[in-house]
């Protein structure tokens, strides 16, 4: 690893002449600097940015905190924080708190003693003293807070779509799989459901679940065709439950879509891959992610922000575990 003594060396420097070249700071004749900068280019010189950080009491450094990475849909939050961030220079801390909220505040004081400049979180313990205690900017993503500002897609028009969408193709026993509780995004889903098949003819049950997990996905997807049988409908939490859902439906024999349609939601890459290929309802992840990045940027530039909630929009992918419905006939 090429150190800063490296090259000091070769261009025939001090090691406080690099620095002060590095980080812009003091005096450096004009021919020194560029004698130091062709240095850095020829080493590959990366200077380590905590150090930088702590020296110059600014960094280029934030932190992101997501709660289950093993969810794809997390991971296409990141890349949309990672590549927006790039784009100005900036770096990711990440943290994956497993909605442990002591993992979490270890995380976020591990973000603060590396000097991260602000925080873009997707976990769901916005209310406590972890949030209301730090002195620098904080975003939500894929929460939505009174608070703080955050950036989220609208969910529950997402409910209403797929209750919407499931009967139009022709169910009459549905089941709605409602979320864990303490994630809000899944109530507002379940809440647009509901409003929906609350106002219709249609006959229905509500499955409460208490996570996003496909290991518990499965023994729910088994107990809601033991207890509801004769389900023709499902409108699940997430794809991952849904998947859970199509697998079980499959195991047991149903033919899908023709006895069992099954709606998603979030559009993870892997929903298309599925067999037969899931219907869902997309979250646009990547864009809600450059969001997110893009609103802490302008907090941390102390730019006016016009919009400290920022709310988009989601769509129905029709695949093939819904029936086809002629939109002429």
């Amino acid at each position: 690893m090429v150190t800063i003594r490296d090259v000091a060396k070769k261009s025939g420097v001090s090691v406080a002449t690099v620095s002060r070249v590095l980080n812009a700071n003091g005096y450096v004749h004009e021919d020194t600097r560029k004698k130091v900068m062709a240095a850095v280019a020829e080493l590959k010189y990366s200077p380590n940015e905590v150090a930088r950080s702590l020296y110059k009491k600014k960094s280029k450094l934030v932190g992101l905190l997501l709660p289950d990475i093993t969810n794809p849909f997390f991971p296409q939050l990141a890349r949309g924080v990672e590549d927006e961030m790039q784009k100005g220079g900036y770096r990711i801390l990440f943290g994956n708190s497993d909605e442990n909220a002591e993992k979490e505040l270890d995380y976020l004081n591990t973000f603060i003693q590396n000097n991260v400049v602000g925080i873009i979180s997707a976990t769901n313990n916005k209310t406590k003293n972890n949030y209301q205690n730090l002195s620098i900017p904080v975003v939500f993503l894929d929460r939505t807070s009174t608070d703080y500002p955050s950036v989220y897609a609208d969910g529950k028009e997402g409910g209403r779509i797929a209750a919407e969408e499931i009967v139009k193709r022709g169910s009459k026993r549905i089941t709605i799989l409602k979320g864990p509780t303490h994630i809000q995004p899944a109530q507002d889903r379940f809440q647009g459901a509901l409003e929906v098949l609350s106002q219709s003819n249609i006959d229905f049950h509500v499955m409460s679940t208490t996570s996003f997990a496909f290991e518990d996905a499965e023994k729910w997807a088994k107990e809601l065709f033991t207890t509801y049988p004769d389900t023709d409908g499902v409108i699940a939490s997430n794809d991952i439950v849904a998947t859970a859902v199509l697998h079980e439906a499959l195991r047991l024999g149903k033919s899908i879509p023709e006895e069992l349609q099954i709606i998603g939601f979030d559009d993870i890459p892997q929903s298309s891959l599925l067999f037969p290929s899931l219907s869902t309802i997309r979250q646009p992840a990547y864009e809600m992610g450059k969001e997110a990045a893009q609103l802490l940027v302008k907090i941390i530039n102390q730019e006016i922000i016009h919009q400290q909630q920022v709310q988009l929009p989601v769509t129905f992918i029709d695949r093939n575990t819904t029936r086809k419905v002629d939109e002429n006939g």
